[in-house]
């Protein structure tokens, strides 16, 4: 189980704190580390073997949109999700968009389809301190790796797209919590994965600590403008439509909130997030689906259980995260600092 020194919120977690914890999905982490390249990619899969023939409910939630995504087009106004998630670096987007289109392909010709469009979700932070990111050292077999890692246990900290991203000006990266809700007798999960490159190190505020990034940042004469981004993947296998997956994915930027993100001019915030209870079948042929969604009269505890999941995920990245020396500079991590 991901364990913090810090207490976030009430709600209980999963057996592994993590958004693994939705049953069926997986994560997986490409790293790059040599000195000059410091970056990487992470995927999140859902729970079947081609996203395409079964499409999860999706929907996004921008904050901030001073970032290059590829896929939130089609992805809003369709509400679902056809393709792993993938995460990296910005000048690698369109690398590992093409990479995610090849291995759509080839799943879909496994699968006896005829695959003539498809709509991968890329999403990006900018490593370029820590990473030389004009070199965009990343492709297919960077995108390959990644997905053939994919596990319910995964590495957190400075790995995959989190390996050259800064956090409140330390290092960052790659964090996921995950909450327990329960409905009619039954749990249900919502878990976040967290790709943190945003804040200031000033405003940091730690659960019980909430000056602690204001003394760090006058002890080191560091304070760093927000021009970074965050990331927030959400999942669930609560019963939602893409309407109230929407509500819930605004309800996430309260953990950054919290922590004491301001979201800055430069700094681009995303939440995205898929539901597993329904996928969409690329097959099906009744013009009338039946489906069960969540009263919603009960949406108080999935909101509060992704502002908890996003808030311990991004504190999870900051704490796993060692110190990295990079292409430009050199990032410390969190641990080395508390006391």
């Amino acid at each position: 189980m991901n364990q913090t020194r810090f207490s976030v919120g009430t709600l209980p977690k999963g057996n592994r704190n993590s958004i693994t914890d939705v049953p069926g999905v997986r994560v997986g982490h490409c790293t790059l580390s040599d000195g000059r390249h410091e970056t990487g990619v992470t995927v999140v899969l859902p729970p079947c073997e081609n996203p395409f023939l079964e499409k999860m409910t999706a929907a996004c939630h921008v904050v901030n949109g001073f970032g290059k995504t590829l896929g939130l087009m089609q992805l809003t106004e369709l509400g679902t999700l056809e393709t792993p998630i993938a995460l990296t670096n910005t000048l690698n987007v369109g690398r590992i968009h093409d990479a995610m289109v090849s291995y759509m392909l080839e799943l879909c010709r496994r699968d006896g389809v005829t695959l003539t469009s498809v709509n991968p979700l890329v999403c990006e932070c900018n490593d370029g301190l820590l990473n030389d990111i004009a070199d965009r050292a990343l492709g297919e077999r960077e995108l390959r790796a990644a997905i053939e890692s994919a596990s319910e246990d995964f590495a957190e900290g400075a790995v995959g797209a989190g390996r050259g991203m800064c956090c409140h000006s330390l290092k960052g990266g790659i964090g996921s919590a995950s909450r327990i809700v329960t409905m009619d007798g039954r749990d249900y999960t919502v878990g976040v994965l967290a790709l943190t490159n945003h804040g200031r190190l000033s405003d940091l505020r730690l659960p019980g600590m909430e000056s602690f990034g204001k003394e760090l940042a006058g002890q080191l004469a560091n304070d760093a403008p927000d021009k970074g981004s965050c990331i927030l993947v959400l999942a669930t296998d609560l019963p939602l439509d893409a309407r109230q997956l929407t509500r819930v994915l605004r309800r996430c930027p309260v953990g950054l909130c919290r922590l004491g993100s301001y979201y800055g001019h430069g700094s681009g915030e995303l939440v995205v997030g898929f539901s597993t209870a329904y996928p969409v079948l690329q097959r099906e042929q009744r013009d009338i689906v039946p489906r069960a969604f969540l009263n919603e009269k009960r949406m108080d505890l999935p909101f509060r259980a992704a502002a908890e999941a996003s808030e311990e995920a991004v504190l999870c990245s900051l704490l796993a995260a060692e110190t990295v020396e990079g292409f430009r500079g050199t990032k410390i991590g969190l641990r080395e600092y508390l006391p």
